[in-house]
């Protein structure tokens, strides 16, 4: 009897040997090699005659990073970016998880609202800058604003979808005993909607990085979008290519600040 109990278990399923040693080591550093490689081909091979590209290379590009990076200037220009990158999340995290949170709760909100919603989160917030620059003025405002514009929708939509997959059975038990609204929504509706909301920041964070800098082109005197344009004017194509770098580094710490952790371990 028990031999035939145990023939009619399931097997454990056996874990790839690929699966179980986890992604490979040497992966990121060859895939990294593997674009600089590109970029020198084409900036110093391809393109050496090139008064633009063959200027921007590894080499020069290498070069004047290590040159901004002792500049005050740079660290100045770094901290506007982030001042501003910062606050125009915060005003899209303050507008829109609200927002969310009435959308995703009243359907016949959502139905009515979907044109519009469609509508402004597909136009550039770069199309507002005239307008955010006549209402606003220039320097900080307008570019906070645009970056609000652009991060607003990630927020919106996914704490709205977040809302609609609530369990419904959780709810009602709260409700069952007595909970106020502002009790359901901050034992059962919060701590489910968290790890979405952070996931939207991530994404808006992203989004808004990019706006960022050509709206940084548009009437301020300092930060990173402000260097880039800067270098162009000046025609220094190594200054600007370690600025574009640098913008690109920059982004990739945010990102990975907003990275959720991975599990290690076996455990169950």
């Amino acid at each position: 009897m028990s031999t035939r109990h145990s023939r009619d278990r399931p097997r454990p399923r056996a874990v790839p040997a690929a699966a179980a040693r986890g992604p490979a080591p040497l992966a990121r550093p060859a895939a990294v090699l593997a674009a600089v490689l590109a970029w020198w081909l084409v900036c110093d091979v391809l393109a050496r005659d090139n008064a633009v590209l063959g200027r921007m290379g590894p080499g020069p590009t290498a070069v004047a990073v290590w040159d901004l990076l002792q500049e005050r200037s740079t660290a100045v220009n770094a901290a506007a970016s982030l001042r501003r990158l910062l606050t125009g999340l915060a005003l899209a995290a303050v507008a829109g998880v609200p927002l969310g949170l009435l959308l995703g709760s009243r359907r016949l909100l959502e139905h009515a609202t979907a044109p519009i919603v469609a509508v402004l989160r597909t136009t550039s917030p770069l199309a507002w800058a005239p307008l955010a620059i006549v209402l606003l003025g220039v320097g900080d405002a307008p570019v906070a604003a645009l970056v609000a514009l652009a991060a607003i929708w990630p927020m919106t939509l996914t704490t709205a979808h977040a809302v609609r997959g609530l369990d419904p059975a959780a709810l009602q038990v709260v409700r069952s005993l007595g909970a106020s609204r502002v009790e359901v929504l901050g034992t059962v509706v919060v701590p489910a909607l968290r790890p979405h909301v952070l996931a939207a920041l991530r994404l808006a964070l992203g989004i808004g990085w990019v706006v960022l800098v050509p709206a940084e082109m548009l009437g301020v005197d300092s930060g990173l979008g402000y260097a880039v344009l800067n270098a162009r004017d000046q025609l220094d194509y190594p200054r600007l290519a370690a600025t574009i770098v640098l913008i690109g580094a920059t982004g990739f710490l945010l990102d990975r600040l907003l990275q959720p952790p991975t599990r290690t371990g076996g455990g169950r």
